[in-house]
């Protein structure tokens, strides 16, 4: 078992899609739809460092959610629950060529053709100019059944 009870972790790894929310330097949450990558311990988002408004919002506020809504957006079965992790994000921009590839293969596990397009990587090469977004999580809420209309399970990260 991970940062999260089994239920919430299936939630991490089945999404394809999860909503960034990040805080604008006006104050005002802004969402950007992402791929989650969840290895049991911190989850992961990442950008192209190219007009990446999202980077420069995580620089002036670390802390940020990552909301799983969309029921239907998995490989398999559509899940049943929703998900919203709130964390402090911390940006690895290191090396934009090879620093991030440290997390392709849980972006290849989630999403097998990245592996094709990786292998060509050379006839987009600015795509692959990437930054990691890592989110060390703090509490997750859980809408068991999708239902928001209830208040959410909290499951709190204990820290060590």
């Amino acid at each position: 078992m991970g940062a999260f009870p089994e239920r919430v972790e299936r939630i991490l790894d089945a999404a394809l899609v999860a909503e960034l929310t990040v805080i604008s330097a006006g104050g005002r949450p802004v969402s950007h739809p992402m791929i989650p990558l969840y290895d049991g311990e911190k989850l992961y988002v990442h950008s192209s460092i190219l007009f990446s408004k999202k980077l420069a919002h995580v620089r002036g506020n670390h802390k940020v959610s990552v909301s799983v809504s969309d029921l239907s957006a998995t490989h398999g079965e559509p899940l049943s629950d929703r998900v919203t992790v709130q964390g402090d994000a911390e940006l690895h921009e290191g090396d934009v060529h090879e620093e991030w590839q440290r997390i392709l293969p849980l972006w290849i596990a989630k999403e097998p053709v990245v592996e094709m397009f990786y292998a060509k990587r050379v006839a987009l090469p600015l795509f692959w100019e990437r930054v990691i977004i890592e989110i060390t999580p703090r509490r997750a809420l859980l809408w068991e059944g999708g239902r928001t209309d209830v208040p959410p399970q909290v499951f709190e990260v204990a820290r060590v």
